[in-house]
């Protein structure tokens, strides 16, 4: 698969992941961008042992987790102020609040949850994450529940 191919179907994907880890819009698009640097420069020692997606998901979360780590800030619970109003707008009330949810998780919670979002299916997710199968399943049971909880608290 060229490089072109790639961006173009996971481009998407690594944003809503930064975004989950972040809840910042300008923070997860350079996240995003620097995780499809280093796909440019890694792609033609990909040995293909994983899935193309597990290897990519995996670069943006070890990127995610460095640029926290260097940061060192508590992610903020509230949607990006500075995004302009349109987009605020364009963006249902609903996605925002899951946002605002996904970002008071636990770590390793925030990843899960973002990738099970994504559709990446849970052998995967567990290889990214370094959990069993079974431990993957029982978080995001969990995981849901919480999320419902608190929408529920919500009044949604």
């Amino acid at each position: 698969m060229d490089f072109d191919t790639i961006y173009k179907k996971y481009w998407d994907r690594i944003f809503r992941l930064c975004m989950g880890y972040v809840n910042d819009y300008v923070m997860a698009q350079d996240m995003a961008q620097e995780t499809f640097i280093s796909v440019w420069y890694n792609l033609s020692s990909f040995r293909q042992e994983a899935d193309m997606g597990t290897w990519i998901y995996r670069i943006a979360t070890n990127i995610c987790l460095r640029q926290l780590e260097k940061d060192k800030r508590i992610i903020k619970a509230e949607f990006p102020t500075h995004l302009t109003e349109e987009i605020k707008r364009n963006i249902e009330p609903d996605i925002q609040l899951l946002y605002k949810f996904i970002a008071e998780l636990p770590e390793i919670d925030r990843i899960i949850i973002s990738l099970e979002l994504e559709d990446v299916n849970q052998d995967q997710i567990a290889q990214i994450v370094g959990l069993s199968k079974s431990n993957v399943r029982v978080k995001i049971h969990r995981i849901k529940i919480q999320l419902t909880q608190k929408f529920k608290a919500n009044g949604n």
